[in-house]
């Protein structure tokens, strides 16, 4: 049963998250990676609602859903270019903080790929969908009704 619906939380609540979005949205990362970092942080931590809302989006901005399928057991596919996966271990790391050191290897490996900016906007993305994960399950929003651009 849904704690505090989306539209019952305190005004300016999200403040804070839609001012990153917006940097990010500035920052010149691309849509579909940032897109693949909002799903696989979701599946991580379960969120039903940004699940929802990310595959939808993901496939609206012309991801495929084989792609969105396999994202769990990214390690097992070839679907993924050396990028994305360095990205993705990246994204495992920083969302399961307490489970893994982020060392120079993980940081070397992403940077082969990415410049210290970009990484800094990565790294801003994961923190973000992270945020929204946890608010989306604590407040138990309900899942399954997100129509792209709802929020816009």
């Amino acid at each position: 049963m849904e704690r505090i619906s989306f539209e019952n939380t305190p005004e300016g609540l999200y403040n804070g998250l839609y001012a990153m979005g917006g940097y990010l949205d500035e920052s010149g990362l691309d849509k579909q990676l940032k897109l693949l970092i909002d799903y696989r942080v979701s599946q991580i931590n379960g969120c039903a609602f940004c699940l929802d809302m990310h595959f939808k989006e993901a496939v609206e901005a012309g991801e495929s859903t084989v792609r969105l399928s396999m994202l769990s057991a990214w390690r097992d596919t070839e679907l993924f270019s050396k990028e994305e996966e360095a990205v993705l271990r990246y994204t495992e790391a920083v969302t399961l903080l307490s489970e893994n050191e982020i060392d120079n290897q993980l940081y070397n490996e992403l940077h082969q790929f990415y410049s210290t900016t970009q990484i800094a906007a990565l790294t801003l993305a994961i923190v973000r969908i992270n945020g929204w994960n946890r608010f989306m399950k604590a407040f138990k929003t309900k899942a399954g009704e997100y129509v792209v651009g709802q929020f816009a």
